[in-house]
């Protein structure tokens, strides 16, 4: 079940949501340092972490599903967010340089479409991250906050999505190494819990956040290998000889 809209906009409100959306996004960041120039689309409920790119990206969007339903954002500006459905996207092929997908995944009743759609959009060489729970992690397991919702993932299983839809895993690492209550001690010291599970390669984050390269050049090797073979069948011609054709089977 998708989590909704309100529900995701009063949990990333509150301390434990505002401090998840701090350590999430300093990762990304690390992902993106700079996005000058460029085209940014946030699929799902990803404007809590769009947010450091709109000084430099040329444009940035967030496209929310309409099971989850959609809010203005930003607040008291221009608004960049829409409602649409996963599989059409309201976009032109190719037009988008880098995509957040966030809150999604984990949720939509086909990945494999979704994900057919993400690397319509994308443009060559664009890179994509997905924002998924872990499947080792803690967090999956409350259901009090929205990364307790839906199907959560391993590194493989991310690994074969990707592979299977034409993206390259580029990097993929753990976040959210703090318990997922709001108790203050915790919620203050959530700085130390990431920076011991960073270090020590803890596989029990509560995120799995995944980079992925759109592929060109896999697709174009499938469409030749979906081409039928010739082979050489001998065909009978008046007065009996024979000559050789290359037919299709």
């Amino acid at each position: 079940m998708q989590p909704d809209v309100i529900d995701l906009r009063e949990f990333y409100d509150s301390s434990l949501g505002r401090m998840a959306n701090l350590m999430i996004r300093r990762r990304v960041r690390e992902l993106w340092p700079n996005v000058g120039g460029l085209d940014v689309l946030g699929l799902g409920y990803a404007s809590p972490f769009l947010t450091p790119f709109r000084p430099e990206a040329t444009r940035v969007l967030n496209v929310m599903p309409a099971a989850q339903g959609v809010v203005h954002w930003p607040n008291r500006q221009k608004n960049l967010a829409m409602l649409a459905d996963d599989y059409h996207l309201p976009l032109t092929d190719s037009s988008m340089d880098r995509i957040l997908l966030v809150h999604e995944l984990e949720c939509t009743g086909d990945s494999g479409e979704l994900m057919r759609e993400i690397w319509r959009v994308l443009a060559p060489g664009g890179r994509l991250i997905i924002v998924v729970p872990n499947r080792h992690g803690v967090w999956a397991r409350f259901d009090r906050t929205p990364f307790g919702h839906g199907r959560p993932f391993s590194r493989t299983q991310l690994l074969t999505l990707l592979k299977s839809h034409q993206f390259a895993m580029e990097h993929c690492e753990r976040a959210l190494f703090f318990p997922p209550f709001s108790w203050r001690f915790l919620v203050k010291g959530a700085g130390a819990w990431e920076r011991i599970g960073a270090r020590f390669g803890s596989l029990h984050g509560g995120v799995m956040i995944a980079e992925a390269t759109k592929r060109i050049y896999g697709l174009a090797h499938e469409k030749r290998q979906r081409l039928p073979r010739r082979v050489p069948i001998l065909r009978p011609i008046q007065g009996g000889a024979a000559r050789v054709e290359g037919d299709r089977i």
